[in-house]
């Protein structure tokens, strides 16, 4: 089975909410977990898909939210469990793991140049940091770099809570009967499960089309479409993005065992 330090096994769930890409809209983040609080009852699991990160100026205070609703959920009666909360490791959070280790690529310019065109560089503000500096910096050399990523650190583990719940981000979850799997973007269907890594982020142009169970897995679900085709079930499949941080809603649908839809939120 996969490394149980990177997956994470969804176990005894009666029922699942699974909740689409943010994108530091903590407005409409809030908005529906204030829809979501009545409609909680034992014996439900929470799964984030990824993705809280970029695209807005309210990243810092999004990160919170998910870590205050988390310790409400986990209040449920007549008891839950801190496994019982998931949160995937999103494409945006995966490029700030990339960024505060900029100085050991081997071309540090283009590859800030790449992040910075596909979000992070309001993260980078959120915590302090000026993209133009890192740019000028990553053309003099590892040391000025290695500073410009080190002040970007030591900001974010000082935001309480946040370096904590960024090393605790699983890279996908599945159900403890291996029925359902939850991903961020994409997956590579040639590759067992247990061999993914990048495609998690980047391999999402099929995953619409998927016509046949994967790797013993019935049913699929991902938080973002990089390509903004918005929501899209085709029966084996489920993208679960409204197009948060790209002028859409937030969505969060609650699943049956099976993967079934039994209900749904928008913000």
């Amino acid at each position: 089975m996969p490394d149980s330090s990177k997956f994470t096994v969804i176990r005894n769930a009666a029922r699942i909410w699974a909740v689409g890409a943010v994108h530091g809209e903590v407005e409409r983040l809030s908005r529906l977990h204030e829809k979501m609080t009545p409609e909680l009852r034992f014996g439900d699991r929470l799964i984030y898909l990824g993705n809280y990160l970029g695209y807005s100026d309210s990243i810092r205070e999004t990160v919170d939210e998910l870590l205050r609703f988390r310790r409400l959920f986990l209040t449920i009666p007549p008891y839950m469990d801190s496994d019982d909360v998931t949160f995937l490791r999103g494409s945006q959070e995966e490029m700030w793991h990339k960024l505060l280790q900029l100085q050991f690529s081997v071309k540090p310019l283009e590859t800030l140049e790449w992040l910075l065109a596909r979000g992070v560089n309001e993260t980078i503000r959120a915590y302090g940091g000026d993209p133009a500096q890192g740019i000028a910096f990553a053309g003099d050399g590892t040391i000025a770099l290695g500073g410009w990523t080190s002040a970007l650190r030591d900001a974010f583990n000082a935001a309480s809570g946040h370096s904590a719940f960024m090393s605790a981000l699983k890279r996908a979850a599945y159900t403890d009967d291996k029925s359902l799997l939850f991903v961020n973007a994409g997956l590579d269907e040639t590759q067992p499960l247990a061999a993914q890594t990048d495609e998690f982020w980047w391999t999402g142009g099929s995953f619409n089309s998927i016509a046949k169970p994967y790797d013993g897995f019935s049913r699929m679900f991902r938080g973002y479409d990089a390509n903004h085709g918005g929501f899209n079930d085709s029966g084996m499949a489920m993208t679960v993005d409204g197009g948060c941080g790209f002028g859409g809603s937030l969505i969060a649908v609650c699943l049956s065992p099976a993967g079934e839809i039994i209900g749904s939120l928008e913000a």
